[in-house]
């Protein structure tokens, strides 16, 4: 029987006492380590120190394809995400708890694409690195560990909603910024304001949004530390941009890694969001329209 969705988040307490010792009716979660910037994937950082046990996942080459027509960070070919995740040993009912470097950001995409091919019991550690070392008596470890026994995860991608270009364009055609409608999908984008409004662009060859797209920055659905707010606080800003109950979401950013935390923020309040795994480096990539400015009334928080 396929185990039912794990709650997306565990603080660091509560992973230490699942941590503490093994119990007869519990199964100990493998941990994942999936440190990330900008700059690239943080190898270096885990084999210094990271969480006893803990084995690495690469971003860019586990959790993304390669740069392209489909953007910067497109979604995985399921054989070689298959691959990495049995190197890693993790099977069909495996429980996993994905943590980075405190931001939530890389840790986010690896929660949303562990969940994508099928599997469900897949948490974030809310906080990351920091929250756990935030208690002295906490343990680490450094160096690499000798790889786990092969496990036999088969991927199934599909398992959580996602929207294509075509789709975009669909729902931009059906009336997509039209205030009130709530049959109209909500097109969610959390990029930096300055970014949407098209001031800055660091990234892609082209700045601006979606025409239509909300800007939600996503600094509005976290504390400083990197954890999450508070459900009735996410709520409060999500009906704030549109997101109202039984309105449809599209979650979008720079190239589909960011907006999965939007996505898990709208599970912490039971509302799902379907992720435009391209995202603005596609939409500007193939030659779509681009607004800037600060788009309709309401579309900043």
């Amino acid at each position: 029987m396929k185990p039912s969705p794990a709650p997306p988040l565990i603080r660091a307490d509560e992973l230490a006492h699942e941590l503490a010792g093994p119990r007869p009716d519990r199964i100990a979660p493998i941990l994942l380590d999936v440190r990330w910037s900008l700059a690239g994937s943080d190898e270096p950082g885990f084999v210094a120190g990271h969480l006893p046990g803990a084995r690495f996942l690469d971003l860019d080459r586990h959790l993304a394809g390669a740069a392209g027509p489909g953007g910067r960070h497109p979604l995985p070919p399921a054989e070689s995400l298959q691959a990495a995740l049995r190197a890693l040993g993790l099977t069909d009912q495996s429980p996993v708890v994905v943590y980075d470097g405190g931001s939530g950001l890389s840790a986010a995409r690896a929660w949303w694409v562990l969940r994508w091919s099928g599997l469900a019991r897949v948490r974030v550690l809310d906080g990351g690195l920091p929250a756990w070392l935030a208690d002295p008596a906490r343990p680490t470890e450094s160096g690499l560990a000798a790889p786990p026994a092969a496990g036999s995860v088969t991927v199934r991608p599909g398992a959580m909603p996602t929207v294509t270009v075509q789709e975009v364009d669909r729902a931009i055609g059906s009336g997509i910024d039209a205030q009130g409608a709530a049959d109209h999908p909500v097109l969610l984008d959390v990029r930096a304001a300055a970014r949407y409004r098209g001031e800055v662009e660091p990234l892609d060859p082209v700045a601006g949004h979606i025409p239509g797209a909300v800007n939600l920055p996503i600094g509005e659905l976290m504390r400083p530390d990197g954890t999450y707010r508070p459900a009735a606080e996410i709520a409060t800003v999500l009906q704030a941009v549109g997101l109202t109950d039984g309105t449809p979401a599209i979650a979008s950013c720079g190239s589909g890694v960011t907006a999965c935390q939007l996505v898990l923020a709208a599970e912490l309040v039971g509302r799902r969001a379907a992720l435009y795994p391209g995202s603005y480096s596609q939409w500007c990539a193939l030659g779509r329209p681009v607004a800037t400015g600060a788009g309709r009334p309401g579309a900043e928080v």
